[in-house]
Parts: C-alpha cells; structure tokens; sequence
C-alpha cells in the first residue's frame, strides 16, 4: 500500500530538532528529511563555501546533519528523489523550486528579526526575502498553513501582511515547555546569563566590547557565565571575553536552556532565548521591548506544540486537491499522484 510521503526541511539545529518533533507524531507515514537548500545562485555560492554564515552551509548545516544522522533518520538531500504529499519547513524566506505549488506548511523558527530599513525595502521593492532576515517570516504567501508561537504573533503576521486564514496557532517545539528544563545538572546558580549573537558572521553591526561592558553593568555583581551562539567565531570571542571580562565561564555547546533555567539574569540582544528566560520569570534584557516579547511569548502547552502541528499536517494531507490556489497545478500533481499509485 502507498504510504503518502512527507518532506522536513530543516536549517539551523533549532529547525532541524523542530521538524524531528513534527515527525515522530506522524509515525504512519514515509517521513524524509533535508538541510536547508536554494536554487540557481544562491545554491552556486553555498556550493563555494560564501554561505557558510547562514543555514545554508557551514557549522549550521554541519550540526543539522549530524542531528539526523544520529537519529536515523531518512535523508533525501534537496528532496530529489521522489513525489512529495507534504513538505514541512522551518523558513519560507527561500521557497525552493521543487516545492512551489507542493502542499506546505510552515513552521514558526523562533524570535522574527526587527523591521528595519532591510525589511521596508524588501516589501516595497520585492526584493529577495532573504535579504531581511527573519523579519520577513510569512510573507512569501506560498504555503497552505503557517503554524505560529503564540496570539501576539498571529497579530504580529497579520499587521506584516500575512494572509489570516493560514495561521494556526499551536505553540512551537523547544519553546513550549521550558519548565522542563528546570531538572538538570548544571552546577552554578544565581549568575547572569550572557547570550551571545552571530550578528558578525551575518554580516550584521555589533560592537562586542560595548556589548560586554553593558552585561557587566547588568550584571549587578553576579558571576558572568557566556554561552556563545553556535554560528559564531568561537576564538574571537574568547578572545574578547577574557580581554574585557576576565573570569568569566564561556561555553560553547552546553545546551542553553539549562543555563538559562539556573540564571537569576538573561542577558542578550536578539535572540529567541529570551522566552525561554521569560516563561521562567528570569531578569530578561534585551534589545527589544519587555512588553513587546510577553505579548509575543510561545504558548506553554506542555510540549504539545509538535502534536498539534502534526495534526494541521494531516489535514492538509488529506485536503481535498481543489483547495490549491492555482487550480491547474492542483491537477497536474493529482495526475502524477495517481500515477504512482498505480505503478
């Protein structure tokens, strides 16, 4: 019997362990996974190494590989090999060209980048997503469903421009039930957390040294403990640290989440970390407003965020073919749909 077959495409490891998530409740079907890929130029240049910054290549795509490899999981790398039902994907700022006019459903990565100049000349020149980050998150309008983290950030689409009717909200993966993390073994308490950012190595402003003499400041007094972001120039960071912050503990592949749970403060600029440390009730700086992020906090649910989107995906497995935007591409992907099932 044919099973219907569904494609993840990951990206950074926050996006390839969120896709994993969706998977394991969709156990009845031919489930295969992809990093991140692009098209024409873009893949031309990841194939040459320029990328590597982004989760097109590099320690991004590295650790996303060795995920799935370490969890058998079944790979079709660029999703060449066969006719995909569904495909499931973590970014629509690429939409790549064998997926366009497939049944999609998006996934919410995390925190949405700040709209800046990048993003207002994105949207009103057409200009490639991509080029705004995260900030443009929704606004390709080329998949079925778009499942998001919380009411403040269906609000938060909706006023960017994304069509209401495709949003869910169902909570995302890895930051739905951050009490969890709670109960571990990290040794130290009651410090100030220090996140760091790969703003550098995406070709994006910081000034470190007025970044880390601003911690210090927040900090009060309380041990400095710096958790690198994974993308970044471990060395030089290092470097900089015990330059401007001499005595302070670094990590670098610890898993944040416990760090953030024994912090009494969370220091970071923009990154996704800071629901975690709200949803905890930690002292949470950040360069984005306080009431801003509570109203965009992802919905604790008890890490039943991965269920629930796996249940959109159902639906939309199932849907019936006329519900396609473009009704004769509707058709054309039933036609080899039923050629399949007849070979």
């Amino acid at each position: 019997m044919y099973k219907k077959k569904i494609l993840f495409i990951g990206g950074s490891l926050n996006q390839t362990t969120m896709m994993h998530a969706i998977s394991k409740h969709l156990p009845d079907y031919d489930n295969y996974f992809t990093p991140h890929y692009a098209d024409g130029i873009l893949n031309w240049a990841a194939k040459k190494g320029w990328l590597d910054f982004t989760v097109l290549g590099g320690r991004h795509k590295y650790l996303s590989n060795t995920f799935l490899e370490e969890n058998n999981c079944k790979i079709d790398y660029r999703g060449t090999e066969f006719y995909y039902d569904l495909v499931i994907t973590g970014s629509d700022l690429i939409i790549q060209n064998n997926i366009k006019n497939k049944k999609i459903l998006l996934v919410q990565e995390g925190m949405t980048d700040p709209e800046n100049l990048m993003y207002h000349l994105v949207k009103k020149l057409k200009l490639p997503r991509f080029l705004a980050s995260t900030s443009t998150t929704g606004l390709s309008n080329a998949y079925n469903l778009f499942c998001v983290a919380s009411e403040g950030y269906k609000d938060l689409f909706i006023r960017k421009g994304v069509n209401a009717a495709k949003i869910r909200v169902t909570g995302i993966p890895n930051f739905d039930n951050v009490k969890q993390h709670l109960n571990n073994n990290f040794p130290y308490k009651n410090y100030a957390l220090v996140a760091t950012s790969d703003s550098r190595e995406t070709l994006k402003y910081e000034n470190r040294k007025q970044f880390i003499d601003s911690a210090i400041s927040l900090a009060d007094g309380k041990r400095l403990i710096f958790k690198l972001h994974p993308n970044e120039n471990f060395e030089r960071a290092i470097r900089e640290i015990n330059k401007y912050a001499p005595g302070s503990l670094v990590y670098i592949d610890k898993s944040i989440n416990e760090l953030i749970a024994n912090c009494d403060i969370l220091i970071t600029k923009y990154s996704s970390v800071v629901y975690v440390g709200m949803a905890l009730g930690k002292i949470v700086h950040s360069d984005f407003n306080m009431d801003f992020l509570r109203a965009l906090t992802p919905i604790q649910n008890d890490g039943t965020s991965a269920r629930a989107i796996a249940s959109h995906a159902e639906s939309l497995l199932y849907k019936r073919i006329e519900n396609f935007e473009n009704l004769n591409e509707g058709f054309r992907i039933k036609r080899r749909y039923e050629t399949q099932l007849s070979n």
